[in-house]
């Protein structure tokens, strides 16, 4: 991973740190399900898609939930054990990627989302972005 793409991020207490390499992520979009909902305590969560060789894992204790997907499959979401803030799932239908919260890079500024899935779920007061793409629930 060249330091030029290299990105770093953790959680609110510093114990769990991370990098990634910005050259690797697929996308990024919102998700306006209601377990990224409840799991972030927003109206939604932004993140970017890559693969586990473009993430690494520095230091920290993670804990992790597994809920059943809509889809039937399962999604696992990360977590610091010390603070709770959320840092990235893993979900069975898209194995081997990372879906790293963009609100724990240290720099998310250069965050770009394409899309918002389960727009079909939208708070009314964190409705989808205007001028995304909109998927009612997961593309594909």
């Amino acid at each position: 991973m060249s330091d030029a793409a290299r990105d770093e991020g953790g959680c609110l207490c510093g114990a769990v740190r991370y990098s990634l390499d910005r050259d690797t992520v697929a996308t990024a979009n919102h998700c306006h399900c209601r377990d990224c909902q409840r799991s972030t305590g927003g109206g939604f969560v932004t993140f970017v898609a890559l693969p586990e060789s473009g993430f690494e894992l520095a230091s920290g204790d993670l804990g992790a939930y597994t809920v059943t997907g809509d889809s039937g499959g399962t999604v696992t979401r990360s977590f610091c054990r010390a603070c709770g803030s959320a840092l990235y799932s893993q979900v069975s239908v898209m194995p081997g990627f990372y879906f790293v919260k963009a609100g724990s890079l240290d720099d998310a500024s250069w965050v770009k989302p394409a899309s918002s899935y389960w727009v079909s779920t939208a708070q009314p007061w964190a409705p989808a972005a205007e001028g995304l793409q909109g998927h009612a629930r997961n593309p594909g």
